[in-house]
């Protein structure tokens, strides 16, 4: 598990990551997400143990890595936004020179290599690191994280310079690591992509974490927060059907609007099957019914420009 307390970084006077309390499950996908300058890596660091907090705890598996650094890392599988390796070897030749810093007995390092090569589709590779493309060192990364067998793993910003394949095949194995029950969390600005992927989700604004939980908890959040409007939309031929609706009392409905070939229902939250089951004798006439909910993207940018 991970857990911050009141985990603060202060530079030049200035909070880049302010009180932040934050839980990720056991066996969870956590998406941590925000703009750039939001505090995401800033966290991600102290997570590692590459930097100290100013004050707070920050713990991975009930070790204080702030404390315990090197502890920290036996567990911990780090993938960061920019990953480096020894141009002038191959990829296998990194992966086999970095595992030695491992407790890895040397034929389960070999296979245990091999197996990753395999999986980010770089086995039989040999031509130096120097000469990979940015998103063949971005899957190298993605091996590497992975080669201590981590409970937990941290990946930034992991679908950088991927191409549609390769993101699909990072897709596949975040899938493969839930499915061991391991802890990852993968820090992102792209939240289509996190979407994908994560069971929950944590959205961080200067330094501070706004909204957590399943991305239709988040959603309702910041739809909260930035005041916007969600609508269920009903299309109908029945020229009685907005009489109806006005007649329906509920708490959840905040105004209805008739446009040219659609009612327009704003609502607090889908109460699509209560009013399906109060228009049920008006069904006839109804040709569609949907919920016009804002997209993750746009609420998060009205939340933050806000901030």
């Amino acid at each position: 598990m991970i857990k911050t307390e009141k985990l603060t970084k202060e530079y030049n006077g200035k909070n880049a990551v302010d009180n932040l309390n934050l839980e990720v499950e056991d066996g969870e996908v956590f998406g941590f997400l925000g703009p750039n300058g939001a505090g995401k890596s800033t966290t991600i660091l102290m997570l590692t143990g590459m930097i100290e907090p100013t004050s707070g705890t920050c713990t991975i598996e009930g070790v204080n890595v702030a404390l315990n650094p090197l502890k920290g890392k036996e567990i911990l599988g780090y993938l960061p936004e920019d990953v480096g390796f020894y141009r002038n070897l191959t990829g296998y030749e990194n992966l086999d020179y970095l595992g030695k810093f491992y407790p890895i007995e040397k034929s389960e390092r070999e296979d245990r290599i091999e197996r990753l090569l395999k999986s980010v589709r770089l086995n039989g590779v040999t031509q130096k690191v120097g000469e990979y493309s940015r998103g063949m060192n971005q899957r190298l990364g993605l091996a590497l994280a992975l080669l201590n067998d981590p409970k937990v793993v941290i990946l930034d910003e992991p679908t950088a310079n991927l191409d549609p394949e390769g993101v699909l095949r990072y897709r596949e194995i975040i899938k493969e690591l839930e499915k061991e029950g391991k802890t990852v969390l993968i820090c992102s600005h792209i939240l289509s992509e996190v979407r994908a992927v994560c069971t929950t989700l944590g959205i961080i604004s200067q330094g501070r974490l706004v909204a957590k939980g399943s991305v239709e908890e988040v959603e309702d959040e910041l739809i909260r927060q930035s005041g916007t409007k969600q609508k269920i939309v009903i299309k109908s031929i029945n020229p009685d059907l907005y009489t109806e609706i006005e007649s329906i009392k509920n708490p959840d409905i905040l105004e209805i609007e008739r446009t040219d070939d659609s009612i327009e229902i704003s609502v607090q939250t889908d109460i699509r099957p209560v009013l399906a089951e109060k228009l049920k004798d008006h069904c006839s006439g109804i040709t569609e019914m949907y919920l016009d909910r804002p997209v993750l993207e746009d609420l998060f940018l009205k939340v933050y420009r806000r901030e």
